[in-house]
């Protein structure tokens, strides 16, 4: 099983292009491949269309048709440059062609590189629900090189910053309060402080990871924001980053009502302060009827991810009815 021994951090592209290439097909998106297009020109490659949107069993159908086209096989390597989209599809194409082949991810994405390429969740989205169809399996490598932040758009970055401050949120209130201390300039500014948080997020993730491969337990803690954001995510058209900031003000909400919970506000700040948003104006009755069919829920109720307090958090599993009621007066 992949975690972090298999995480390799090499400041140069060139850590990729020493891939053998003879059985190895790239999947990237077209905003990367239109960057990067020199640089992995001795690859078989399938360009998919960019954008959370095309993160469904369309797009899979074409890449699995393209793999069939070049005559991708048991020996070869799908290895998936770009985003969270690109990894998860990759991921999940990887383990369904021929019952399953070796994947790899290069992330480009600050969200990718703390989140998304980690832990072995590949999938695709089913209309307006998130991750509805998908697979457990781990790449075999993930090579994180920060020198792809460097033609990142500022909302992606955001995004990025959205999934550090819910690892800080729910496990380690020294980096909340380091968070509290930087700004995003300062953090693009700095290299090495920058790889060291990046790192650090990793190891955040891949030990949760490590004791709960499959979402029984305490992996469940890194959905936090998660349920209400991905409910308002392809509703709305927000980006990810966007759409859990969101759903983190919520389950602060949940957690002040239930726990006891009084360090919104310092949440809140946080947020803003990395230009994420912390309210939203959305059909109340819509998104709850969305949130009803949550991977998360068990009969008539989800688990929710609630903080006692800046990093100490815990699973609550609460009533569809109380959900709702909730929602009303967000």
């Amino acid at each position: 099983m992949l975690l972090n021994n298999h995480i390799i951090t090499i400041p140069q592209f060139q850590s990729f292009t020493s891939i053998k290439n003879e059985n190895t097909i790239v999947v990237i998106d077209e905003n990367v491949y239109n960057i990067y297009q020199k640089k992995i020109k001795k690859y078989s490659t399938i360009v998919i269309k960019a954008g959370e949107k095309h993160k469904n069993q369309t797009t899979v159908n074409s890449i699995l048709k393209q793999l069939i086209s070049l005559k991708a096989n048991r020996a070869t390597t799908l290895v998936g440059i770009g985003g969270g989209v690109v990894t998860d599809i990759t991921g999940y194409v990887a383990s369904v062609y021929m019952r399953g082949i070796n994947f790899g991810f290069v992330p480009t994405t600050l969200l990718a590189m703390v989140d998304a390429s980690i832990g072995g969740k590949n999938g695709v989205n089913l209309g307006v629900y998130k991750n509805m169809i998908g697979t457990f399996n781990q790449p075999e490598f993930i090579i994180q090189d920060v020198s792809f932040l460097k033609t990142l758009p500022n909302k992606e970055w955001q995004n990025g910053f959205a999934e550090i401050i819910k690892h800080a949120s729910i496990c380690n209130n020294k980096m909340f309060n380091e968070l509290q201390n930087q700004t995003l300039k300062k953090w693009q500014l700095n290299t090495k402080r920058l790889e060291a948080l990046i790192e650090h997020n990793i190891n955040i993730k891949c030990n949760i990871v490590a004791n709960d491969v499959y979402e029984k337990g305490d992996r469940k803690l890194l959905n936090f924001g998660h349920t209400l954001g991905h409910a308002l995510e392809n509703e709305y058209k927000l980006s990810h980053g966007q759409a859990i900031s969101i759903g983190m003000v919520f389950a602060c909400k949940l957690s002040e009502q239930i726990l006891g919970f009084n360090k919104t506000k310092l949440i809140k700040d946080l947020l803003l302060k990395y230009g994420l948003p912390i309210n939203y104006e959305f059909n109340k009755i819509k998104v709850f009827k969305i949130l009803t069919n949550d991977k998360k829920r068990e009969v008539d109720k989800i688990n929710f991810i609630l903080l006692e307090d800046i990093g100490v958090s815990k699973i609550v599993a609460i009533k569809l009815e109380d959900i709702k009621n909730a929602l009303q007066v967000f």
